[in-house]
């Protein structure tokens, strides 16, 4: 039996193929609006040259400082996995580096969500994976554990349960339901649409911006 702190669950299935192509090019504040601006995160930063980063969540809760159970979930993890660390944002060591990233990168996963630190962010910012992180720390890590595996954890505020459909850009991170990623695509489409026809108006010299007197003489300003 293994020591308590220490477990090891498969990951759920995750968003479709067809669900994860929708959301491939949608502006992550966009989607934000879609569900009513009232979760995800822009504490973590991303180092990768794309600045984007989009999969199934594979979550990991480990000790901070450690990082015996990401290793575990890079050779569970399936090719477009997202591992996501909850690491307690602690930034004294770093949870991977280059040759973690070099070993997932061969693995095929989409990148990693690092509730804590890094380190070879040289080479992490100059390589093709995604990576989000904390910051960064050029100590090691621990390999002792505890940790657990596809277990509901926590990233700066925001749940993410694995199975769920990760999503991030440079404004930041937000974890989708995989039930309420169609629903929400639908809702991102037409904000698509809303802004496209607002941006036409402004290269028109045509926008209507009588709603914001309107608003401040309903509040009694003018």
């Amino acid at each position: 039996m293994a020591d308590f702190g220490f477990k090891i669950n498969p990951c759920p299935a995750g968003p479709s193929q067809a669900t994860l192509d929708a959301y491939r090019d949608f502006a992550v504040a966009n989607i934000s609006d879609a569900m009513s601006r009232t979760t995800g995160t822009s504490a973590l930063r991303p180092v990768h040259p794309s600045r984007r980063i989009l999969g199934r969540a594979f979550t990991v809760r480990t000790r901070p400082g450690d990082n015996l159970l990401v290793h575990k979930a890079i050779d569970m993890a399936e090719p477009g996995d997202v591992i996501v660390v909850d690491a307690g944002g602690d930034m004294r060591n770093a949870i991977i580096g280059e040759i973690m990233v070099g070993w997932a990168t061969h693995r095929g996963l989409a990148g990693f969500v690092i509730d804590g630190a890094i380190r070879d962010t040289g080479t992490l910012a100059a390589g093709p994976l995604p990576v989000y992180a904390r910051g960064s720390a050029h100590r090691g890590p621990y390999k002792d554990g505890p940790g657990e595996l596809n277990v509901p954890i926590t990233i700066d505020g925001m749940v993410v349960l694995p199975g769920d459909l990760l999503i991030g850009d440079d404004d930041g991170l937000l974890a989708i339901r995989v039930g309420e990623a169609d629903a929400i695509a639908e809702k991102v489409r037409n904000i698509e649409a809303s802004e496209a026809k607002i941006l036409a108006q402004i290269a028109a010299g045509t926008l209507d911006r009588s709603w914001v007197d309107a608003s401040l003489k309903a509040k009694g300003a003018l």
